[in-house]
């Protein structure tokens, strides 16, 4: 397992650059084709299924409580999913669902996820602070920072961790708890043990076999039906599931105008910057 710094420093910034190039050159421009499937609860899903599945009880930015929802033609894979996990003595936790442009906004300028990233990103730069640009890049591949490529705003994507079902307080080991904002973060990431790895590459297996595809730069990102899923599975079709606000009175979708626009402007990183440092010192 590598260990020297310069060496993760390295691995980092090559896995981020990445992450920008897979957001802006191959998500933005992916086709959307969208369905317009209703999103459905997942607690009530699971509940109706007899499927054990736990839920963050965590509020969202801003207070906002989680929404903990798919769309209709994900259901089935979701509940096959965390049912081969029950069957291993496993319980998924989903950690987060759909996402509304609010949270989506926000959530990047939590001072948990912000300053996380701003920490690594100075020790990647060597100690200098970055840019509104250079953060922009590298927050783009950790929490969306456009409509197009956020699939948790298609309700297409969660985020999970495992739990043992004979003690649900007690994490499936992946090398590093949800939320992580470093060197382990991505799914192949050479830096967790070999134990870790096994359990990463399980639980893709079983999220993989019922129709959820890895991000691979975020160890417990899965989507399906989304751009990610059509282009990292190379189908050649356009993607079914697509930014939408969403109505929770009538649960009726509507696709997002102008959805590569960018959620957060240069001056409102800059001053998360500006505060974040005010934190950290």
């Amino acid at each position: 397992m590598p260990t020297d710094d310069d060496a993760r420093r390295a691995y980092w910034t090559a896995q981020f650059d990445a992450a920008y190039r897979f957001m802006f050159d191959d998500i933005l421009p992916y086709p959307v084709v969208e369905c317009g499937e209703k999103l459905v609860s997942l607690p009530d899903a699971a509940s109706v299924a007899g499927v054990e599945v736990l839920f963050s009880i965590r509020k969202h930015v801003r207070g906002l409580d989680r929404l903990y929802y798919l769309r209709e033609g994900q259901i089935k894979g979701f509940l096959g999913a965390a049912k081969e996990m029950n069957a291993k003595g496993w319980v998924m936790r989903v950690e987060d669902g759909f996402r509304t442009r609010e949270m989506q906004k926000y959530l990047g300028r939590t001072p948990q996820v912000f300053d996380a990233v701003l920490r690594s990103v100075i020790w990647e730069l060597g100690g200098k602070t970055p840019t509104p640009e250079f953060m922009f890049r590298r927050c783009s591949g950790l929490v969306a920072t456009v409509p197009k490529f956020g699939t948790h705003m298609s309700a297409s994507a969660i985020d999970i961790s495992v739990m043992h079902r004979d003690n649900p307080e007690k994490e499936v080991d992946r090398g590093a708890p949800y939320i992580e904002m470093s060197a382990l973060t991505p799914m192949d990431s050479p830096y967790v043990s070999a134990a870790a790895h096994n359990n990463r590459t399980e639980i893709t297996r079983i999220m993989r076999g019922h129709g959820f595809v890895e991000y691979p730069y975020e160890f417990w990102h899965y989507s399906s039906g989304d751009a990610y899923d059509q282009f990292l599975r190379k189908t050649g079709k356009p993607a079914i599931y697509g930014a939408v606000d969403w109505d929770p009175k009538t649960n009726t979708i509507t696709p997002i105008p102008n959805p590569n626009e960018p959620l957060n402007t240069n001056d409102e990183v800059r001053a998360e910057i500006e505060a974040s440092l005010k934190r950290l010192r």
